[in-house]
């Protein structure tokens, strides 16, 4: 999608769309979210593109919002599917104002807040979750011994 100009010589307008403080043009998933986005999300889904063609559809219809924990990046689209994202800076290319233009880096999908309630409290989820894999691992450490 980044990229795209007009044929015109000298007539090249980068595209972008705003999320919050961003100017977005380009979005890039990871295969980490894919396969998430498969189990948590859509599994009958199995193209990749549609998966890119839909996150582009939502930011242009202004359906990913910004969840209410900002130090965790979390998006929230059409109040239910919670997305963690990062924001990468694309290096020489700037909008025709002269700010930077940024990539969209969908790092994970969370799942949907009506099949699981606990994504509600993104602290306590991430806790949760830190607490679980710690009692794991001492458990494993007290079978060795």
């Amino acid at each position: 999608m980044h990229g795209k100009g007009m044929e015109w010589w000298g007539a090249f307008e980068p595209f972008h769309i705003m999320l919050n403080d961003y100017r977005v043009a380009d979005i890039v998933i990871t295969n980490h979210a894919k396969s998430r986005y498969l189990d948590r999300i859509n599994p009958e889904s199995s193209d990749s593109g549609q998966l890119s063609a839909w996150m582009w559809q939502c930011l242009k219809q202004n359906r990913i919002k910004p969840y209410q924990q900002k130090e965790h990046n979390a998006y929230l689209i059409d109040e239910d599917t919670l997305v963690i994202a990062e924001f990468k800076e694309l290096e020489d290319v700037t909008s025709l104002s002269g700010r930077p233009l940024y990539v969209m880096v969908i790092v994970s999908y969370l799942g949907r807040i009506s099949a699981t309630p606990q994504l509600r409290d993104l602290q306590a989820y991430y806790s949760r979750l830190r607490n679980s894999r710690r009692m794991k691992l001492m458990k494993k450490r007290r079978k060795r011994k």
